[in-house]
């Protein structure tokens, strides 16, 4: 690996492309309301883009990495990224719903390949005792997609049209993919990954249990994240405004969460960091099955809900490279793909929640699904896997 030092810009270029495909990819979730009304489709309908991309996430993103192992880091991430940028494009003038799901495919390849080997190639530049803080700061940008991007989106949404949330997407997209070719190192000399390392680590009972903990996790919190927006409509009476305020807290927090969940990860460890948030969670997420509160109550809520949610990414990341040694990027891909296929579990059981249960039973549902991730990352950390170090 090049021992030059990285360039100061490496990382908030890193955080800039992830703001971005944070937009693209969560943006969907203030935008159900218009673009379902537009293309004639019911929340449930809708909320199915989110799914779409987060199979194809899922899916792809390992594949894509362990096929790509060989080519420069900084080309295949140019790549992955304008992929992306084509996809919000392709969704701007999307006639219909099969149109947009093709985008979302698209969108979720480019993103598959793209932030998995950002997080490697950050964690590789910089020292052990400062990893968790560096992917921290790596992953602010998906973060401050929630502050600012998501709710921009909503509200672009509901005031222009959804078509122009994506076409948001494509404006901020354009100058980052010379980010990407100006501020990565060329010639980056890591171990390649190859198919036979996405093998190799799907073969590992143990080590995939510990990344699966990343998919019970984020599933939980997509069973209420994905339909907030009709909730809040239907049981607080908001519209456009009350709805981007509640997701611009929300990210508040999440912000806040993340550079927590770093600093909290480097100084107590990821044990007691993720086993505090999941005993957090099944705390909150069933007050939302309480709703209507008074707006004060739900903004706290809102705000603590999102900072416990975000604080899990560096703790598990931290945890998964520490265990992957050479096969990081591999490792990191699959734990992406959990975040999606855990998002796709989630919103799928809170459409069956809703059309069984209605819109107030998806906090209690959340938070079921959080004493299921303390389940599981109990008996993970239980048959913690020992793999080879970094060579």
């Amino acid at each position: 690996m090049d021992t030059t030092p990285p360039d100061r810009f490496l990382i908030p270029t890193l955080s800039l492309c992830n703001f971005v495909i944070g937009i693209g990819a969560f943006g969907i979730i203030g935008l159900v309301e218009p673009l379902g009304a537009d293309l004639d489709l019911s929340t449930a309908q809708t909320g199915q883009l989110l799914t779409a991309y987060a199979v194809a996430y899922a899916l792809l993103s390992p594949l894509l990495v362990a096929i790509t192992g060989q080519i420069g880091r900084r080309r295949i991430m140019a790549i992955g990224f304008g992929m992306f940028a084509l996809a919000a494009a392709v969704s701007a003038i999307a006639p219909n719903m099969a149109t947009l799901n093709l985008a979302r495919v698209l969108a979720a390849a480019g993103a598959g390949i793209f932030t998995p080997l950002a997080a490697a190639v950050a964690a590789a530049l910089f020292p052990a005792e400062q990893r968790a803080r560096v992917l921290a700061a790596v992953f602010f940008g998906l973060t401050m997609s929630q502050v600012i991007g998501v709710p921009a989106s909503s509200w672009i949404a509901y005031t222009f049209g959804w078509r122009w949330a994506f076409g948001l997407v494509v404006a901020i997209a354009l100058p980052c993919l010379w980010l990407i070719w100006t501020r990565v190192p060329p010639g980056l000399r890591f171990q390649p990954v190859s198919m036979s390392d996405l093998r190799d680590v799907l073969g590992d009972g143990r080590l995939m249990l510990a990344i699966g903990f990343t998919a019970t996790f984020i599933g939980s919190q997509y069973i209420l994240f994905t339909y907030i927006a009709p909730l809040l409509s239907a049981t607080m009476g908001f519209g456009r405004d009350g709805i981007a305020l509640v997701l611009m807290i929300s990210g508040v927090g999440a912000v806040i969460g993340n550079v927590m969940g770093g600093y909290l990860s480097d100084r107590f460890g990821w044990r007691i960091t993720l086993t505090s948030l999941c005993l957090v969670q099944i705390c909150i997420m069933p007050m939302f099955s309480l709703l209507p509160v008074a707006e004060v109550q739900l903004m706290g809520l809102a705000f603590l809900w999102a900072m416990c949610s975000w604080s899990f990414m560096a703790a598990q990341q931290t945890r998964l490279i520490n265990l992957a040694g050479h096969r990081a990027p591999v490792v990191l891909a699959l734990n992406a793909a959990a975040i999606y296929v855990g998002a796709a579990i989630g919103s799928a059981l809170g459409g069956i929640l809703i059309l069984g249960y209605g819109l107030t039973s998806l906090g209690l549902g959340a938070g079921a699904g959080a004493a299921l991730a303390l389940i599981h990352l109990t008996l993970s950390a239980r048959f913690q896997p020992v793999t080879r170090s970094a060579s």
